[in-house]
């Protein structure tokens, strides 16, 4: 299992060095370092376009119509969400593609909304989540994005894109990308106490619903919630609900709440007999490249549920 996860892509391998086999820096760096020039990573900084951007624009391509919508789906392939993957890949911030990447965006890449500027954020809680954390992690002073996104918390706890329109419930979703959003910004050290405040409430929203379920019924909330993606894109599950807390309790010492052992133990129900997790279900629309098909074992989904179980056992 190590072996297959180790020999899938530079950008799975390095993060198993570090979270399952516990090796220094000095032996995983290296490997991190990959992700720049081999795989995955190298493939998707391929599409950069000469302005920094993927596909000429900052949340939907230059080329995007409503038709494509209805036809395939949104589109997965402008710079927003390849920021969001080279985070997950793991990209080293301080490369030189990563800060002339950082630089690039700033200066070109516009937010549909309004044409605001790409660091400067939107207004939509789902997405500014996500600028916060691609901001944070790639060394951006976000804090303005931050700012807005602690105002639109909702009484419950957490947040809702579609507050909006008037929703006054917070959303799985949304509050899932804004507490990695606001959990990359406190590693980061700048992080006012209201910051960890805010997302302690965000957490607590969804432990109070055992991660899955309606509060008012205790039945799932949605069954798309016990179901693993990769990418996630904007979609919440329990399985990275858990990594997000396997991360938070990482940044705080706290230990897992006993109010996660219910998706814990969904998380290991699916465990296949080769040791593996299956990708269930993927999202339609335009993409770069596909890092796995459906049914079929991924590694992806395979580190994230053996660092979560690997967290919650040993607490």
């Amino acid at each position: 299992m190590i072996d297959w996860l180790l020999g899938a892509d530079p950008a799975i391998a390095w993060q198993v060095m570090r979270d399952l086999l516990d090796a220094p820096e000095s032996e995983w760096g290296p490997v991190r370092a990959r992700v720049e020039t081999e795989g995955w990573g190298a493939r998707l900084l391929s599409h950069q376009d000469p302005d920094g951007q993927w596909d000429g624009g900052g949340f939907f391509p230059a080329s995007f119509t409503r038709v494509e919508w209805l036809r395939d789906g949104q589109p997965w392939t402008a710079t927003h969400w390849a920021l969001v993957q080279l985070r997950e890949f793991g990209l080293d911030p301080a490369s030189e593609t990563a800060r002339r990447t950082v630089d690039l965006v700033g200066r070109n890449a516009r937010w549909d909304h309004e044409d605001e500027p790409f660091w400067a954020g939107e207004v939509e809680e789902c997405i500014n989540g996500r600028a916060i954390a691609d901001g944070a992690y790639f060394g951006v002073d976000v804090s303005p994005i931050v700012d807005l996104t602690l105002t639109q918390r909702l009484e419950d706890g957490g947040w809702n894109c579609e507050r909006e329109n008037g929703s006054v419930r917070s959303s799985f979703h949304s509050t899932i990308n804004v507490l990695e959003g606001l959990l990359e910004w406190e590693k980061t050290g700048r992080a006012r106490p209201e910051v960890g405040e805010a997302r302690r409430s965000g957490e607590e929203y969804l432990l109070e619903r055992h991660l899955f379920k309606r509060k008012s019924t205790g039945e799932p909330a949605d069954e798309k919630f016990l179901q693993f993606l990769h990418p996630s894109r904007w979609r919440y599950d329990v399985l990275r609900g858990l990594d997000h807390f396997r991360a938070s309790s990482q940044l705080t010492g706290q230990a897992p709440d006993p109010r996660l052992a219910e998706a814990v133990e969904i998380v290991r129900s699916r465990q296949r007999p080769d040791g593996t997790w299956a990708l269930d279900w993927d999202l339609r629309g335009r993409v770069w490249f596909r890092m796995a098909e459906v049914g079929e074992p991924t590694p992806w989904i395979t580190l994230r549920a053996l660092r979560i179980l690997r967290w919650w056992d040993a607490a």
